[in-house]
């Protein structure tokens, strides 16, 4: 498939997953008989970026695939644990690739340390599922060895006040090993996020 009918398909993932975000939250809304608009009772934050893809020298080693990628996510109110003074919440989102290359859907939980001054620090674990390629046999794309892998997400950022932040957050995605290949793929970004 050429790179335009790819980003057909992306943006077609793209739309469904949208929707399919909503189709879920909407019911949740009139079921807890929230008055009023009740998205925002639900999101605990939501953050727009644009990331740089399969950075060279980083967890994954060398890099192949290229583009920026544009980076939606949505954390959840609802508390899944506590550990190490930090909540855990759920967390999904939307890293499309600009260039036809791996784009990713993920769902997983963010943890965050608040540090000395307006700084903090997060990070936490999860799945993607990815449009890229198990065994890529070219050397312009990452052989990832199986369609869902592990997601871990590392962050830093600058709380500007109750509502506004910005994040520089970096994640790695891979099988873990537990495929082969595992040629794993990392970015890097800039992030606005409005926490509710």
């Amino acid at each position: 498939m050429n790179r335009r009918g790819r980003g057909k398909r992306v943006a077609g993932t793209l739309a469904g997953f949208l929707w399919g975000v909503f189709l879920i939250f909407m019911p949740i809304d009139e079921a807890m008989g929230m008055d009023g608009p009740g998205l925002p009772t639900l999101i605990r934050s939501v953050r727009f970026g644009v990331a740089a893809h399969d950075i060279d020298g980083l967890w994954s080693g060398r890099s192949k695939e290229s583009g920026p990628d544009i980076c939606v996510e949505a954390a959840f109110n609802y508390r899944l644990f506590s550990l190490l003074a930090a909540d855990a919440f759920p967390n999904l989102g939307l890293s499309l690739n600009t260039r036809g290359d791996t784009s990713k859907v993920y769902a997983g939980f963010l943890m965050q340390w608040k540090l000395r001054s307006q700084w903090f620090v997060a990070t936490g674990f999860g799945l993607a599922l990815h449009d890229g390629k198990r065994h890529a046999g070219t050397q312009d794309r990452k052989s990832l060895g199986a369609q869902v892998l592990f997601r871990i997400p590392i962050e830093i950022g600058w709380i500007i006040d109750s509502h506004h932040r910005l994040v520089v957050a970096f994640d790695h995605i891979s099988n873990a090993h537990l495929a082969t290949p595992n040629e794993g793929l990392d970015t890097l970004g800039l992030f606005y996020s409005y926490r509710f």
